[in-house]
């Protein structure tokens, strides 16, 4: 305001020397004329100075009178308003000295010790300052007492330092906005979003074969009383759309309570008495996500193709572009048909017929399941008469002596491409074929993902989150004990004759042997179909079987492993190798399936160092399931055998990380 003063008077003053040095020259004009007009002239002169002057004061006095009468007037107003404000507000040093409270800062927390949350801000505040070098704005959520506050304000230097630490005092100006209805208003809107579920009786099919038709009716009644009943106690919606299928929509507000009890609908349709002692078994896959219904249940189909991909007995949710899964306890029991199968292997023939050329690539580490399933795919290509070439850099002794067998036959030799190799082969009707995987993250070349559009993939892990998805065939079976086995399959029902080479065939047969370790695990009726094709073609067992032998040096390696194991909840075997390996993988697995040898150990879990990085191989016999743990860490797999690599971490922190996950899984399944 007083700058505002001094312009108006200002502007006054210049206005009345106008006046006066009119008044003046008039006189001296009148002088110059009439010599008698000179002292007349001065008197006049001087009397209209000093009525300016005395003019000029007054109303000078009259507007500082009046500036000050409503700058008093606004301070008094503004004072006023910061007194009463409506919303709590104080004035705080951030040595916590308190400066100035409202009057509604008062009566709101006057029932409350707001002393020790102030602290408690002040002191968050203050580091943020440090951290931001003032350049903060305060906008902070906190609880006091049973509600939610926003706190927002300014921050003012203060005039104060702190001796003892040398530091800046501030002023902080905090004013605290209640939220607390708003949250329960956004909780309440949250809470009554609709949410899109289809459940599906993974084993239906099976069910009714070995069932008498007496039997069935009573059966699917006892099912679906069981799903009616879990999601009508939600107040939703439940309609059955297929012999094995229903959709259901219920508020979000029940999902938590789903959450909560781990979806023991999954274990009571699971009790459900059979004479057969056939296991019922559900999938279940629930989406939030989606602008609108239609979208919801769009997520909810793509979180389905996820769950039966991971081998049913599952409940998904799918929350804000991400999965969280529940179950998962019961082994894969085998559901593919030779239908399946022959009609699988037609449509990859057509598809590589329309190909220009066809490239295969396995996963990272590549192992003999996924270079012997590229081979057989290699001979189905050249059968077809297309180029083929398998893009790997295979090394290490996971692939054992057969390595060394591959690089000495001259076929093979210009087929494995580096990278840079495959990237010159590449043309714009060429297709891809990803084996032994489904991840785009665990591919062995992600890049060539991007380059090449027509893709097919051939894999039998349980189905992750970011799978590839853009594919013109995907032959994903759970089911089967390795690609290799469904690679057999695709060459047995191809629409042409197929005739493999002897290692060609030795490699489809060592990586169903390897999978299986030995025709042991997750073998099925169509595993052995399959192994007795190959052995048609003369393959020699104990030459496959020496190829991954291992040396003298490697067993002491697993011995001094086993020998150092720890016991966690009685069962669960955890060991450590801390020796320096190009190999440590393939030495983790071996020790892993070695600890399983010993007699109440139920799950073993073998980690070492590998670069930059700490490999986990998980094994079980089946009671424990080593892919939800180690999936909680990044891993996958099955239930009876998985891995997980971990980055930036040190060995002694991996293991307790892994034990952290072990004990969730633990308490998720009690």
């Amino acid at each position: 305001m007083p700058s505002t003063n001094g312009k108006i008077l200002d502007k006054l003053t210049s206005k009345n020397i106008i006046y006066i040095l009119l008044i003046g020259f008039l006189c001296i004009a009148l002088s110059v004329y009439d010599l008698r007009w000179v002292i007349p002239s001065i008197l006049i002169f001087a009397l209209s100075v000093i009525y300016t002057l005395w003019i000029s004061s007054k109303k000078r006095n009259e507007i500082e009178k009046h500036i000050q009468d409503v700058t008093s007037d606004v301070d008094t107003v503004s004072k006023g308003n910061l007194v009463n404000t409506p919303i709590p507000l104080v004035l705080i040093e951030t040595n916590g000295n308190i400066i100035w409270r409202s009057k509604k800062f008062v009566t709101e927390f006057q029932n409350i010790d707001i002393a020790t949350y102030l602290n408690q801000i002040v002191k968050e505040i203050k580091l943020d300052i440090e951290k931001n070098n003032e350049n903060i704005e305060i906008a902070k959520q906190f609880n006091i007492d049973k509600k939610v506050y926003k706190i927002r304000g300014s921050i003012v230097k203060s005039k104060k330092r702190d001796k003892r630490k040398q530091q800046k005092e501030y002023v902080l100006s905090l004013y605290f906005i209640d939220e607390t209805k708003y949250n329960e208003l956004f909780d309440t809107y949250n809470n009554s979003k609709p949410c899109i579920g289809i459940v599906m009786i993974d084993n239906y099919e099976e069910l009714m074969q070995r069932l008498l038709p007496e039997k069935r009716v009573e059966l699917l009644s006892n099912i679906e009383k069981e799903i009616i009943d879990w999601v009508t106690n939600t107040g939703g919606l439940i309609i059955k759309t297929e012999k094995d299928s229903f959709i259901f929509v219920f508020e979000q507000q029940y999902l938590t309570e789903f959450e909560k009890e781990k979806f023991n609908i999954l274990d009571k349709v699971k009790n459900i008495e059979l004479d057969n002692q056939i296991q019922i078994t559900l999938s279940i896959a629930i989406s939030v996500d989606g602008k609108n219904n239609y979208e919801k249940y769009k997520t909810a189909l793509s979180a389905m193709d996820i769950v039966l991909g991971r081998g049913g007995d599952q409940a998904v949710v799918r929350i804000d572009g991400k999965y969280k899964f529940y179950g998962g306890k019961t082994l894969e029991v085998e559901k593919r048909t030779k239908v399946k199968a022959r009609t699988i292997a037609q449509s990859i023939s057509n598809v590589i017929d329309e190909s220009e050329n066809v490239i295969i690539m396995g996963h990272k580490n590549i192992d003999i399941d996924a270079i012997g399933s590229a081979l057989g795919l290699y001979r189905l290509s050249k059968t077809l008469e297309k180029d083929c070439y398998i893009v790997s850099e295979p090394n290490g002794k996971s692939l054992g002596k057969f390595l060394e067998i591959l690089k000495n036959e001259e076929e093979y030799k210009k087929i494995i491409l580096t990278q840079e190799e495959a990237l010159g082969v590449i043309k714009e009707n060429s297709l891809l074929i990803i084996v032994d995987t489904h991840k785009s993250s665990y591919v062995e070349f992600p890049e060539l993902l991007g380059k090449i559009e027509r893709k097919i993939i051939i894999d039998h892990h349980r189905k992750a989150p970011d799978c590839i998805t853009d594919c013109l065939v995907s032959f994903h079976e759970v089911y089967a004990s390795s690609t290799a086995e469904l690679v057999t399959e695709i060459i047995q029902y191809a629409k042409d004759d197929i005739k493999l080479s002897l290692l060609e065939a030795e490699s489809l047969y060592g990586g169903i042997m390897v999978d299986t370790k030995n025709f042991t695990f997750k073998t099925g009726v169509r595993t052995f179909e399959a192994a007795a094709y190959l052995r048609k073609y003369g393959v020699d067992i104990i030459r496959v079987k020496k190829w991954f032998q291992a040396d003298l040096e490697s067993y002491n390696i697993i011995a001094n492993i086993v020998r150092n194991v720890e016991i966690h909840n009685d069962t669960i075997a955890i060991a450590v190798y801390d020796g320096e390996s190009e190999d440590s993988n393939l030495i983790c697995a071996k020790a892993a399936d070695e600890l399983l040898t010993i007699s109440d150990i139920t799950a073993s879990f073998v980690m070492a160092k590998m670069g930059d990085k700490v490999c986990i191989s998980g094994r079980s016999i089946g009671d424990i399931n080593v892919q939800l743990i180690l999936e909680k860490l990044g891993g996958g797999g099955h239930i009876t055998l998985a891995g997980a690599q971990l980055e930036g971490i040190s060995l002694e922190d991996a293991k307790n990380e892994l034990i952290i996950r072990i004990n969730e899984y633990l308490a998720e399944t009690e």
